[in-house]
């Protein structure tokens, strides 16, 4: 099957393309690019691809292809609520103008990067029961909504030829060559080797669904292949409920993970009110024989032990592997524009 991967040189594409590759599937890529010098480690060798803004893609960027693997977004929520319009210009917008371009193409699979945060304050205060694809949708972020809408617009285009998958991740987490340090798990663990301190800026309360990025990309190969009638138009949540977590168990993994390391709990931002525990049954019942591989525990271990290997330092950290730094360092350098477009 020849795959179109948007976001192949991203955080989760990094990882998702040799996967798509070894299950025997023809990967090529697109990408602005914005974040492909953000390696830590060797460089990885990437599928042939496309170096385009996800706003400028053509028909002719989706002629020949048999499925989109939509992951390409501004990806997480302090982005996005630096910069609401963008993030529904660009998540919202053109993501579903990709689609259309799919679906008139010929296209007939198009699964689409959505997110758990969708659940946003899920709305049971002792959260004892798991939330599930058909409970209410209340996104608190730009970031969310954008996901929200790209959804219900996706769910109108589908039909007898055209089929979209709503692939609601929980929060990444783990190793990738082109790494995030902005997601919670990668996050604390380099927040640890570098300080010693496991800092937790919340009150630790809120419960996190995580899933590693591996696991990401096995269940998206997964789904490009599943019979149409298991998949066909539906929403599905990816993650384990072994990894259904707050964010004090988050950290108190992680100080198991480095060595010497203390958990410190300031609640200086108070209350979040995103905060859930999902249910991922849907999915295995859709793809009979899978499940999440990783845990958060070893996910933090192999954090510590790829930080280390590859002399993670402060300066990478806090610059080139946080999302919002990057794009302000372009901006200030001006090799990037206020729409985030490279200048020429």
């Amino acid at each position: 099957m020849r795959v179109l991967l948007t976001g192949h040189q991203g955080y989760l594409g990094t990882v998702m393309a040799p996967v798509l590759a070894a299950a025997g599937h023809e990967v090529v890529g697109l990408d602005a690019g914005l974040f492909a010098d953000c390696v830590l480690g060797p460089t990885p060798a990437d599928p042939p691809g496309h170096r385009v803004d996800l706003r400028d893609v053509t028909a002719e960027h989706v002629a020949g292809v048999d499925a989109v693997i939509h992951l390409a977004a501004l990806s997480n929520d302090p982005l996005g609520s630096l910069a609401p319009e963008l993030t529904y210009d660009i998540n919202h917008h053109a993501s579903v103008r990709l689609a259309r371009l799919a679906r008139d193409a010929g296209v007939r699979r198009f699964l689409y990067a959505s997110t758990c945060s969708v659940y946003g304050a899920a709305g049971d205060p002792d959260l004892s029961n798991l939330v599930g694809e058909d409970a209410p949708l209340r996104p608190v972020t730009p970031y969310a909504e954008s996901k929200v809408r790209v959804e219900d617009d996706l769910h109108e285009l589908a039909d007898g030829d055209f089929t979209p998958v709503f692939m609601r991740n929980a929060t990444a987490f783990g190793y990738s060559p082109r790494l995030r340090a902005d997601i919670v798990l990668n996050n604390l663990v380099g927040h640890a080797l570098l300080s010693g301190e496991v800092l937790v800026l919340s009150d630790g309360t809120p419960w996190r669904p995580l899933v590693h990025a591996a696991d990401i990309a096995r269940a998206f190969t997964a789904a490009l292949t599943a019979p149409r009638e298991a998949v066909h138009d539906r929403a599905f949540n990816i993650g384990s409920e072994t990894n259904n977590v707050t964010v004090a168990e988050i950290a108190g993994q992680v100080a198991e993970a480095v060595s010497g390391a203390k958990v410190v709990i300031t609640g200086e931002n108070g209350a979040d009110p995103r905060s859930y525990r999902v249910d991922f049954s849907r999915f295995r019942a859709a793809v009979p024989g899978f499940d999440c591989e990783w845990t958060v525990k070893q996910g933090a271990l192999e954090l510590a032990d790829t930080y280390r290997e590859h002399g993670l330092t402060r300066e990478a950290f806090d610059q080139r592997f946080t999302r919002l730094a990057v794009l302000r360092a372009a901006s200030e350098a001006g090799t990037v524009d206020d729409t985030l477009r490279w200048r020429r």
